[in-house]
């Protein structure tokens, strides 16, 4: 999915394709959503997405990863 990301999607859940909370997203900056991570996220999930094990308070969510966005979250579609 080529995902364009706008201000609506700030304050989405970001979830896993089991339905389970990745993240929430903290803002949308040139049309790439930035994605404070929930504290629960493993390091394993994090490399998946290409956040590395940095401790940054938000990482950007790449259009690849996602499988769906919905009025309510954004669906990652393997993790």
């Amino acid at each position: 999915m080529c995902a364009i990301f706008t201000d609506d999607e700030e304050g989405k859940r970001v979830v896993n394709a089991n339905g389970d909370t990745v993240g929430i997203v903290n803002e949308v900056r040139g049309g790439t959503a930035h994605v404070n991570p929930d504290p629960g996220v493993t390091d394993t999930i994090k490399s998946q997405l290409g956040w590395g094990d940095a401790d940054e308070e938000t990482y950007p969510l790449s259009d690849e990863n996602v499988a769906a966005v919905t009025d309510d979250e954004i669906r990652l579609d393997r993790l």
